[in-house]
């Protein structure tokens, strides 16, 4: 059966022709959760396996699901201390692909994306997992924008402001319901947003999904999905770590659960082993954490539409629900009553 978005024999074609010691025939398979960009594994006759990324199908809003874009970042990422897979090549000829396709290398580990995965590893290794991701955060943080060729990625303008605007704009281009609670908390961010300290590369999505790990030791392999990553506060990471992040003892959970199992930091260690690894003032952390959640729900609010108008965008764990959402806009509103937002 033919992969969802894929002319197979066309990208077979194309990937042959690489040079890359590929040999035919191939076979691509859907993996991961991501409900935006679209990711498939590619085998050959050989045993080898690569990486496949695709944007979403059907009709996508401006400027959104950019795999070029990703792939200039991941290029330059390459020989930093930051780990990328290895980027091998990008097509945007229309006898290849309908979309832009993105070939990378394969990456051996685990992506925890699951309560059983995240209980597989045992108490001790859920911890250094944990504690490697901000690790991992804090190179992404520490990348010299001018070494790679990166300064010109995005706006210098101040990042709240900019996410505040791009993201109520999204909103009222893809939402399918009136959800009062989001409009109230954009309002509230608008109104309380921190002094920008400094620029930084931003992942932009930054998480335990979007992370492979080391069975063995819990470091991280690669980081990967970068879609969103773009220049601003790296505070935004970090809010956006914690946003993903529900403990056990959480009043409204999701959508995420593997964090709340015993071993893994609670959010205030997260947060004071960035504040030692970087040496910044995380004092505005709980503002990002509040400005994530309500990003969170208006891309849940997009993909949930998306996978209604074309199932093939559904992932195996299925698509947001309006309960799921309506759960991460409440968890929001109590951050922000709780950080005095």
């Amino acid at each position: 059966m033919s992969a969802a978005g894929l002319d197979e024999y066309s990208v077979s074609e194309w990937i042959a022709s690489l040079g890359i010691g590929a040999v035919s025939p191939f076979t691509f398979q859907r993996i991961g959760n991501g409900q935006s960009n679209l990711t498939f594994a590619v085998g050959d006759a050989g045993g080898s396996k690569w990486v496949l990324r695709r944007p979403p199908l059907g009709t996508l809003l401006a400027s959104a699901h950019d795999v070029v874009r990703e792939y200039r970042i991941l290029s330059a990422l390459q020989n930093t201390s930051v780990p990328v897979p290895k980027m091998l090549a990008v097509t945007e000829d229309p006898a290849v692909s309908d979309a832009p396709l993105v070939l990378m290398s394969h990456v051996d580990g685990v992506v925890i994306d699951s309560v059983a995965t995240a209980d597989a590893l045992g108490e001790s290794l859920r911890r250094a997992v944990g504690l490697s991701l901000i690790g991992a955060l804090s190179e992404v943080h520490r990348v010299d924008l001018g070494s790679v060729e990166l300064v010109d990625l995005a706006s210098h303008k101040p990042y709240a402001q900019r996410q505040l605007k791009r993201w109520s704009t999204q909103w009222e281009r893809s939402k399918s319901r009136e959800v009062p609670a989001i409009d109230a908390l954009g309002k509230r961010l608008a109104a309380q947003v921190p002094e920008q300290q400094e620029l930084s590369l931003v992942h932009g999505d930054f998480h335990l999904n979007n992370v492979i790990i080391s069975p063995s030791d819990g470091s991280i392999v690669a980081v990967v999905d970068w879609e969103l990553c773009t220049l601003g506060d790296p505070l935004a990471d970090l809010g956006g770590l914690l946003a993903y992040w529900p403990e056990a003892g959480d009043s409204v959970a999701g959508p995420f659960m593997a964090s709340t199992l015993p071993g893994f930091p609670t959010r205030d260690e997260l947060v004071a082993e960035y504040a030692r690894n970087t040496r910044r003032d995380v004092s505005s952390a709980g503002y990002w954490e509040v400005l994530a959640l309500w990003k969170l729900s208006i891309i849940a609010e997009g993909v949930m539409r998306r996978a209604e108008a074309d199932a093939r965008n559904r992932a195996d764990a299925g698509a947001p629900t309006t309960s799921l959402i309506d759960d991460i806009v409440a968890r929001a509103m109590s951050t922000a009553d709780a950080v005095g937002l």
